[in-house]
């Protein structure tokens, strides 16, 4: 046990230092310190300016001293520095009165104080501050003031105020844009777009769904698909039906019709060998024009290059295929009213790899007849738009691959491969209407739920503006008014507190806001978006950029117990900024990233256990309200999302996942015996009694994991199925609860070790301290660091997913511990915490959420696009305004929180009925929904 230090004797001349005089009664030296140390942290310019020329000796005394000069002895230029800070104090050293005793401590102190080296691992900037080295003092101040001059310029409120101004304009100008060059998605598909790498192809503002051969067959059936033209349409029909059947083989005679029929699906795909727009093409399609015939549903025709060879590229080939095409083009648009009609325009060649008899196909050639088919077929008809399609977009694909080609006339595989693909995508996207498709989609109509929660909000909306403006009127009443008698004011205001019904209407307002923003993303095809392309770079430098933001911001901890608040917010915020530049990346393609995440994606579980078990563990409180503000905070904003987005509750999985385990874990310690902390110090028993319940625990999670039948007859029980079915079935639901069964088990029993260590005062947790002994702190953290390698090299090593997801729920707590010992066994690392991270780790639930609508789209299988044509800028404004709209939700989610889970418990009861009776209103519109659909 520490003794309390001694009191110096009389008239001797201890060290004095800045905590002794921090400890003591205010003295006039005390202003002094306060103000060198905030001179110190803004950064004089005369003491910037000293670090690089000459200096005043205020400025060497602050070690900014003039490298020219030979330096004063080191009690000269202490003694100058105390005479100068009492000159400047308007006092003189040792002076009479009641500060006569401080300043003589100060003179001591200053006298005492040699120059320091800054330690290479000093936790804060501010160590700095008081360094021999210009330089490194300049970094400290720089930080300091840089930190500064942000937050005063930059808060939070402004923020979200700069965000809702973008957001406004942003909608203006896609609104503008809509209307001014149309709202058709499939023009956009036929027409423009890049490649994204090599053979991605990415329309202009919408997705392409890559289809598979089932959907293809779903989508196709009974229909009949007619390709007319030359070898270029044949090559594009080849490319459609190895969409169907990939063992569809390119052989038989090339100048002649092709067919193929698949039985089972009622798909008919024909090739009709017409290399000319001549008279032999018009016959075929007129006869499809008769009323008696069986028109195809999808017609593809194009033809060109035919003509220039045959003709030697002769302008009167030209004169005659405008003839001809203006012939045809009638009743391509008769044939249009019925069918889908594309012509497909002539792809650009490859020059000098043509052949001697095709020197004559030229690019200029193919323009040219390129624009004559264009000019002829949009204006076939008058009055309205032609039906016909132009199919231009292959001219684009054909443009970054023709180089690749084998005769410079016909493109490869890949390229064909994107063009048949396109024209799936046109025809069946709005036949199947897959999520990851929207090019060509329509906006989906709104439910009967929508429509409620619609009027919901606008009415919440329009009774916070009456609430608003009733308010102001009554404030503009209640101004200071002046007596004429006495010429001063009268204060007649009355500081109301703000009332609940505000609180709540005021909430429901921004909450009908954010709500109509998400619907506009990810609804109601207002802004674009597009498919999400994984390279190494664009997952692996932003991660870099956030590693340098957390590093810069970092403070003190409030505590330096093992995952204090601060340390598991720091935690949540790094790994939930990973996950979601994971997600915005496309990553999951690249297996050692994907498995790394489900390892952040099982630390979050782990926290759920440790968190909650520490809890009811240390504080007993199993009451209702507890439970209720949980599972509020936790549930709130998805089930709004359901109600607008109409979504299922299983499509935002984590938070189902958080949900159980939580009541898992309520359940398991409440139920009787009631076994906490207080109880057990008294009895070591009890500890043992825990340990038997957490042993019943594992044993219940092992047979569901390999029981999954009586695990889908559990979830699969109404009302239990409509919140854990997903297309018809539980099977999504058992697959995420399997893959991490064992994680949060390992955070209760983590938990309950720790604080048994704890309050046997096994571990030392004191700032600066290692946990263990120095041999046993080196120990662990060897055994730490080569556990976590050991892991990423296996995970790095899996060969598929299946593999590595069925070790993972049990090797994944390996490295969560051996992180939780690295951050935490070393005391300078348990003492400091990144803000940054932890700043985002408090609205790490909500940013989880939102970014299925508002930061990605198409429910998080493609990226929002606010600004198209700059991705780097589009990213950044996405961003921006994502993280605004998450913060706010999280103070929405808190205020009502405090106003409808009430401590009380009558009045929770009677609120716990409300609610009960708005899921069962909730539950009976689903189910009337769900029939009007069949």
């Amino acid at each position: 046990m520490a003794l309390p230090p001694q009191p110096p004797p009389a008239g001797a001349r201890d060290p004095v230092t800045p905590e002794h005089w921090a400890s003591r009664p205010p003295s006039p030296a005390q202003p002094l310190l306060k103000q060198e140390a905030k001179e110190e942290e803004e950064g004089e310019e005369t003491g910037i300016q000293g670090a690089w020329g000459t200096s005043t000796p205020e400025q060497r005394r602050r070690g900014f001293g003039e490298a020219a000069q030979p330096a004063d002895s080191a009690e000269e230029g202490q003694a100058k520095a105390g005479g100068a800070a009492a000159a400047r104090s308007g006092s003189p050293a040792g002076g009479a009165g009641g500060g006569g005793e401080g300043w003589q401590r100060l003179l001591a102190w200053l006298q005492r104080r040699q120059p320091q080296c800054c330690p290479c691992a000093a936790p804060l900037p501010r160590s700095a501050a008081h360094c021999c080295h210009g330089g490194t003092k300049m970094a400290a101040l720089a930080y300091n003031l840089g930190k500064r001059e942000i937050n005063h310029y930059f808060s939070v409120r402004s923020a979200k105020v700069l965000a809702l101004v973008a957001v406004l304009l942003l909608a203006a100008c896609h609104l503008a844009s809509r209307r001014y060059r149309g709202n058709d998605s499939c023009e956009y598909l036929l027409s423009s777009g890049r490649f994204l790498g090599e053979k991605v192809w990415q329309p202009h503002s919408c997705m392409m769904h890559k289809y598979k051969i089932s959907e293809a067959k779903n989508c196709l059936v009974d229909k009949h698909i007619a390709f007319i033209g030359d070898s270029r349409i044949r090559q594009l029909f080849y490319s459609f039906v190895k969409i169907i059947n990939p063992q569809f083989k390119e052989e038989g005679n090339k100048h002649e019709n092709i067919p193929f029929e698949d039985k089972i699906a009622s798909v008919k795909v024909d090739f009709l060998w017409h290399p000319e727009v001549n008279g032999s093409m018009k016959q075929c399609i007129k006869v499809w024009t008769e009323d008696s015939i069986a028109k195809p549903h999808v017609i593809v025709a194009g033809a060109a290059t035919w003509s220039i060879k045959i003709h030697n590229g002769s302008s009167e080939a030209l004169s005659q295929y405008k003839m001809n095409i203006t012939s045809i083009a009638p009743l391509l648009e008769k044939l249009a009213k019925t069918s889908d009609v594309y012509w497909v325009l002539q792809d650009p060649v490859y020059e000098d790899l043509l052949s001697e008899n095709r020197k004559m196909i030229t690019n200029e050639k193919i323009d040219a007849y390129n624009e004559a088919a264009v000019s002829i077929l949009n204006s076939s008809t008058r009055n309205s738009k032609s039906n016909v399609k132009m199919f231009s977009v292959s001219k684009l694909i054909a443009q970054e691959t023709i180089m690749e080609s084998l005769d410079g006339l016909h493109l490869p595989e890949s390229s064909r491969e994107t063009s048949a693909m396109i024209l799936m995508n046109v025809y069946c996207n709005k036949i199947l209407k897959p999520v990851d498709g929207s090019c060509c989609q329509p906006r989906p109509p709104l439910t009967l739920i929508q429509k409620l929660a619609a009027c919901f909000f606008t009415l919440s909306i329009t009774g916070y503006l009456i609430f608003y403006i009733i308010h102001r009127n009554a404030q503009r009443k209640n101004k200071p008014c002046t007596d004429l008698e006495s010429g001063e004011e009268k204060k007649n205001i009355i500081n109301t507190p703000v009332s609940s019904l505000e609180i709540l209407l005021q909430s429901f307002c921004k909450l009908g806001l954010i709500m109509a923003y998400f619907y506009m993303c990810d609804r109601a095809n207002l802004f674009m978006k597009e498919n999400k392309f994984y390279t190494h770079s664009s997952f692996f430098i932003p991660i870099i950029y956030i590693l340098v933001l957390g590093v810069f911001y970092n403070e003190n901890t409030k505590e330096t117990k093992v995952l204090n608040r601060e340390q598991t917010d720091e935690w949540k915020g790094w790994m939930q900024l990973v996950i979601l530049i994971y997600h915005i990346s496309g990553a999951s393609t690249f297996l050692p990233v994907y498995m790394h995440i489900r390892v952040l994606v099982a630390a979050y579980l782990f926290q759920t256990g440790y968190g909650h078990f520490s809890y009811f563990w240390i504080k007993g409180d199993f009451g209702i309200h507890r439970v209720c503000q949980v599972l509020f905070r936790l549930n709130f904003l998805v089930v709004v999302l359901c109600i607008v987005m109409d979504r299922p509750y299983q499509f935002y999985y984590f938070v189902p996942l958080v949900t159980v385990w939580f009541m898992v874990i309520y359940i398991t310690l409440a139920l009787w015996p009631q076994i906490i902390q207080k109880k057990a110090n008294g009895n070591c028993f009890w500890h043992f009694g825990l340990l038997l319940k957490l042993g019943f625990l594992l044993l219940f999670i092992c047979f569901l994991a390999y029981s999954q039948g009586a695990f889908e007859k559990i979830f699969s029980l109404w009302p239990l199925s409509k919140c854990f079915e997903l297309k018809g079935n539980v099977y999504e639901w058992w697959f995420r609860w399997r893959l991490d069964r064992y994680v949060v088990f390992h955070g209760m029993l983590f938990a309950f070790i720790y604080l048994a260590l704890q309050k046997r005062q096994v571990l030392s947790e004191g700032k600066g301290e290692p946990l263990f002994s120095n041999k046993i702190s080196n120990f662990l953290l060897f055994i730490s660091v080569v556990s976590f390698l050991t892991y990423s090299i296996w995970a790095s090593s899996c060969k598929n997913k299946a593999e590595c997801n069925e070790l993972h729920p049990s090797v994944s707590v390996v490295q969560i511990l051996a992180f939780i010992l690295i951050r935490n066994i070393p005391g300078y690392a348990r003492s400091v915490y990144s803000s940054f991270f932890a700043w985002f780790g408090k609205i790490s639930l909500e940013l989880f959420i939102c970014q299925y609508h508002i930061w990605l789209a198409a429910d998080t299988r493609g990226i929002l696009v606010l600004i198209p044509g700059n991705p780097m800028l589009n990213i950044i404004v996405s961003t921006f305004i994502f993280v605004c709209v998450a913060h706010e939700i999280s103070q929405i989610t808190n205020d009502l929180a405090q106003i409808i889970i009430p401590k009380d418990n009558s009045s929770l009861l009677k609120r716990l009925a409300c609610i009960a009776a708005f899921f069962c209103g909730l539950l009976i519109l689903s189910s009337i929904q769900d029939k009007s659909k069949q």
